[in-house]
């Protein structure tokens, strides 16, 4: 199979934009040059728009097996393809949860059925994510599991802890954390400041994720293992991660897109479209967490996608699930408010989203170069329309940029050299 992407725009490693076509041969990138001719590949001319490598995100829901009425593997990849992602890391939290080899063992078959895009699965640190029995991480990681971690739950016990490092270090495997301390997060649904004042709802406090991982840094120092937070959303937090970067500790952080575009004054009201975990935080908090992004603190972007039935989501703060969706929106919200609006550059965007969790988790793909595998995102930099999450392939609706304007937007997505995603490149 050959696949020739004529007339691309490509940003070089020196900033620089260059015009280029590229041939694919079967899975791999086999040239990027000008003025390439095959009469026996597909051509797709990709004139006024610009290539990337694959984006990639380390933290989804796909929620199957368990949760298909929220997510399938099927509709969420769809999801990942529509929103130019290439790679995928799916958390643990579904029914049965990959806590032994056999359950790993069906996630991967399901995956390899239904898959549009490449999804790396997580298995849960501990059984039945329950918190109190260490999984055998050494025998799970063999069976070449993404990494390990409990999802929405944090750690609560520091022997615990310590016991899934030293093992997660014993097998080169990593340690991602939700990082959330139980006896201090009152039941709170909202962040505990303004918002709950304003709106009258219980209040989670910042210090619930950062003491935690204030306790984890120390013990990824002691045991040498890799250690990632998951969703960092307070500036307490990022001085912790970064303060543990300068001391030598192996850590490091992610940001989602909505962390970095919302804060707690964008909830007006009961509306769970904007109840999420960890909660929308204080501008102070939004404006450190860019901050972190920008100095290396926060390691690169994850879209914590997490979708839910939408009468689930429409029983209010109170007793509706946590979480919103995130794959479809998020290259096209960051390239518009925070490219467009020079906080940050292009390059630096594309990199949060390729290169730079690539490299953190030692994942060979993130390139676009020749002889890399053909992983490709392919955006229209120039198109303007507007959120609409009933065009979503994902089953999940529950995103709170509904109707944002966006400019910006994936208009072809190759993953292994296959076309996955398409619409009209020209329109």
């Amino acid at each position: 199979m050959k696949l020739l992407l004529k007339n691309a725009t490509r940003l070089t490693e020196s900033n620089v934009a260059e015009n280029v076509d590229i041939l694919i041969v079967d899975k791999y990138i086999k040239e990027i040059s000008r003025n390439i001719s095959d009469d026996t590949a597909q051509v797709v001319d990709c004139e006024n728009n610009m290539v990337f490598p694959g984006f990639i995100d380390v933290h989804i829901h796909l929620r199957e097996p368990g949760g298909e009425h929220k997510e399938t593997i099927e509709s969420g990849t769809k999801a990942a393809a529509r929103g130019g992602f290439t790679t995928v890391c799916a958390m643990p939290n579904t029914s049965p949860v990959p806590d032994s080899e056999e359950s790993v063992k069906a996630l991967l078959n399901k995956i390899n059925e239904s898959a549009v895009v490449r999804v790396l699965p997580y298995a849960a640190i501990t059984k039945d994510l329950n918190g109190e029995v260490l999984n055998d991480i050494k025998q799970i990681a063999d069976m070449g599991v993404f990494a390990f971690t409990d999802d929405g739950v944090g750690i609560q016990t520091a022997d615990l802890m310590l016991r899934a490092m030293k093992e997660a270090a014993a097998a080169n495997v990593s340690v991602v954390a939700h990082c959330e301390d139980n006896s201090i997060v009152y039941s709170g649904v909202v962040h505990l400041g303004n918002v709950s004042d304003r709106i009258d709802l219980p209040g989670i406090p910042s210090l619930s994720e950062s003491v935690q991982i204030a306790r984890d840094v120390l013990l990824a120092e002691a045991t040498g293992a890799h250690y990632h937070v998951c969703h960092v959303s307070t500036k307490e937090s990022v001085r912790v991660i970064r303060d543990a970067k300068k001391a030598g500790i192996h850590v490091t952080a992610e940001v989602t897109p909505h962390h970095l575009l919302l804060n707690e004054d964008a909830v007006l009201k009961d509306d769970t479209n904007y109840k999420m975990n960890p909660p929308l935080r204080s501008k102070e908090d939004q404006e450190a967490l860019l901050t972190g992004l920008l100095d290396g603190t926060i390691d690169f972007i994850a879209t914590d996608h997490a979708p839910h039935a939408e009468s689930e989501k429409a029983k209010g703060f109170l007793t509706s699930p946590f979480g919103i969706v995130g794959l479809e929106t998020a290259f096209s919200l960051l390239y518009t408010y925070l490219v467009k609006s020079n906080k940050i550059t292009l390059r630096q965007l594309v990199d949060w989203l390729t290169i730079k969790p690539a490299e953190v988790f030692g994942m060979p793909y993130g390139k676009l170069k020749e002889k890399e595998i053909a992983d490709i995102t392919i955006v229209n930099l120039e198109k303007e329309t507007k959120v609409d999450k009933h065009k979503f392939h994902s089953k999940g609706k529950n995103t709170p940029f509904d109707k944002w304007e966006i400019t910006s937007k994936p208009v072809l997505t190759i993953s292994e050299g296959k076309i996955v995603y398409k619409e009209d490149i020209h329109d």
